[in-house]
């Protein structure tokens, strides 16, 4: 069953919801539902409902709510993922997946080795992209809750935004290489459910020897990923996977 989500002024306390936006386009022109075919209407506060199509008109599709849904989908800890600027459309893969995936915010930063530079202008229009992008990822994966995506950081300030998390990560190859290096399952164990979560990934490059430095004074703890050294976009799905199996699989 198709899912949107819908704006919290677009529901009345009648058990009626109004759709508008673009989603009017996918139900009428995309998936060619009428009057009586079912979706499902997500509220910002996470509930949804399976709805039934009770009107439609050029812009609008007016649905009534058949039932509320229970539902345990999204991850028991909150997990940001800090992406350090990659290359090409690597970062839209890593929204894309990663909100499959369970993340629940992304924070995507200019770091010393990414080759990438944002123009200033252009930063709108990308992120009301990548909005979609996680929107749709979203709807696809059957979400209660659609995952932020902030506008490109400084590496100061993700440092400075840090302070708020629980727990704070960042991917380092030199831990893949130690043999002294604590394993993420161990790691895991010591996080608890509700705990908010920030995983560092750096670029194609990885972190230079001053982030790293900066990465640690402000309490972040580094991590291996794996036995293998990971490409900058494979490593925050690595990171997401591993914390779904440990906390949504194990228990």
């Amino acid at each position: 069953m198709q899912r949107y989500f819908i704006s919290s002024s677009n529901w009345s306390e009648d058990g009626k919801v109004v759709i508008t936006g673009d989603d009017v386009h996918h139900i009428v022109r995309v998936m060619r539902m009428d009057v009586d075919d079912e979706i499902i209407c997500t509220h910002p506060n996470g509930e949804a409902a399976i709805c039934k199509i009770i009107e439609i008109s050029s812009d609008k599709v007016f649905v009534n709510i058949v039932n509320w849904k229970e539902e345990q989908v999204e991850l028991p800890i909150h997990v940001t993922i800090a992406q350090g600027l990659p290359k090409a459309d690597k970062l839209e893969l890593i929204l894309q997946k990663g909100t499959e995936l369970g993340a629940n915010k992304f924070i995507p930063f200019q770091a010393s080795r990414s080759i990438v530079k944002w123009d200033q202008k252009k930063a709108d229009k990308k992120i009301e992209r990548f909005n979609k992008i996680v929107k749709e990822a979203s709807e696809q994966s059957h979400r209660t809750r659609i995952p932020h995506v902030k506008s490109v950081y400084s590496f100061q300030k993700l440092l400075e935004e840090s302070k708020d998390y629980d727990v704070k990560l960042f991917a380092f190859e030199e831990e893949t290489r130690s043999k002294q290096s604590e394993k993420l399952s161990h790691i895991f164990d010591e996080i608890k459910l509700g705990q908010s979560v920030i995983a560092c990934i750096g670029p194609e490059g990885g972190f230079a020897l001053d982030e790293v430095t900066l990465l640690k004074e402000y309490g972040f703890s580094p991590v291996r990923l794996g036995p293998r050294i990971l490409r900058t976009e494979t490593a925050p799905l690595y990171f997401l996977s591993s914390i779904s199996y440990h906390f949504e699989e194990l228990r």
